[in-house]
């Protein structure tokens, strides 16, 4: 799909999609990124066969998605070999020449790291990493981590273009380093810097050549667990790298990670330094102006039908899903809780959730 939709996600646009979706959703919904306003709920696309099934539901999810109040479209490079990056462009292709949205008005982010086949998985995955990866100069087998990632900054430029392309855009609005701690399973803290500084700047010469408007880093474990664990990755450092490569004006801005009933570490445990001080994932995320978007809300669906003892019921929230969403959305310091939704019936279940304001407190 060659690049067509111009532009990115702005403040005028944003803003004016938050104000004509007054009616559907509630004070507190929408969120500052920045200059941006993103919704508090957002739409995952990581699930699902790779066919042509699940592409047309998961299109239908994204504009039924952007008709109820939520702006925020999450996928990857490697999601369904690259399949969810051309649903998601197809839906957004859809809706803008339908006049649902404004390119404007949708901030849209996608991932790379993780090596991404072209539509399935081959029969033979080394002998095609072989042939359209590392025989094509993008990368070379001491780069790769355990068979499937890679920081290689000819790689991540590759594939911001390639995500361009599957996704219809000029420009993407959030582009993530994914899961970078997987590369330390297999190097040391010193060979990981550097490569993260390699990434940073290939991501900072994409924000300046207008490929993508911002960075982050989307991780699993990386920032739940503490310092002393081998997996453990500290934002203050990866800030620290944004600056030593690009200063204070530097285009990291998000990170992502999973918070939801049964895992939150994010807010409940002291797993980050900043300034001397020992604080949980969101306080440190705060002090460091990165904004953050929750993976996992529900739990991948183990959430959808059950709730742990103890959740809030929220008000007037009907099914353990939405009690899931509201208690994940409503931690402070969380910006956007993402939610796979594959189906039109799941969003309207989701989006009930933004009809009523986050829990306080």
């Amino acid at each position: 799909m060659a690049a067509h939709l111009p532009g990115s996600a702005t403040a005028d646009g944003t803003h004016a999609y938050a104000a004509r979706m007054a009616d559907l959703t509630a004070g507190g919904h929408f969120r500052r990124l920045g200059e941006l306003r993103a919704s508090s709920i957002g739409l995952g696309t990581y699930l699902g066969p790779a066919d042509d099934q699940t592409d047309a539901s998961y299109r239908g999810a994204v504009v039924r998605a952007l008709e109820l109040g939520i702006n925020v479209i999450d996928t990857a490079s490697n999601y369904r070999h690259q399949r969810s990056e051309r649903a998601v462009g197809g839906a957004l292709a859809d809706a803008v020449a339908r006049g649902l949205v404004a390119r404007s008005e949708v901030i849209v982010a996608s991932k790379a790291g993780f090596l991404a086949f072209d539509g399935g998985r081959p029969t033979d995955a080394r002998a095609y990493v072989e042939r359209e990866l590392v025989g094509a100069g993008l990368l070379e087998w001491h780069e790769v981590v355990a068979g499937c990632h890679t920081l290689a900054p000819r790689y991540l430029r590759h594939t911001i273009d390639q995500s361009r392309r599957n996704l219809g855009l000029d420009a993407i609005d959030i582009y993530y380093v994914h899961n970078p701690e997987t590369q330390l399973d297999e190097v040391t803290r010193d060979v990981f810097a550097r490569r993260m500084r390699g990434a940073f700047e290939a991501l900072e010469q994409a924000c300046r050549d207008g490929a993508i408007a911002c960075y982050g880093a989307a991780t699993w474990s990386g920032f739940r667990v503490p310092p002393g664990h081998p997996g453990h990755l500290s934002m203050a450092e990866l800030v620290g790298i944004a600056r030593d490569v690009a200063g204070d004006g530097h285009h990291l801005r998000a990170v992502q990670l999973p918070y939801n009933l049964s895992m939150p570490e994010a807010r409940a445990l002291a797993t980050q330094r900043v300034d001397g001080a020992q604080m949980p994932a969101l306080d440190a995320a705060a002090r460091l102006g990165l904004y953050v978007m929750s993976s996992a809300s529900i739990e991948q669906g183990k959430l959808a039908v059950r709730t742990p003892r103890g959740s809030s019921p929220g008000d007037g929230l009907q099914t353990p899903a939405q009690r899931a969403l509201q208690y994940a959305r409503s931690a402070p310091g969380l910006g956007t809780a993402l939610v796979g939704m594959k189906t039109a019936a799941h969003v309207d279940e989701n989006a009930a959730v933004a009809r009523v304001p986050p829990i306080a407190g």
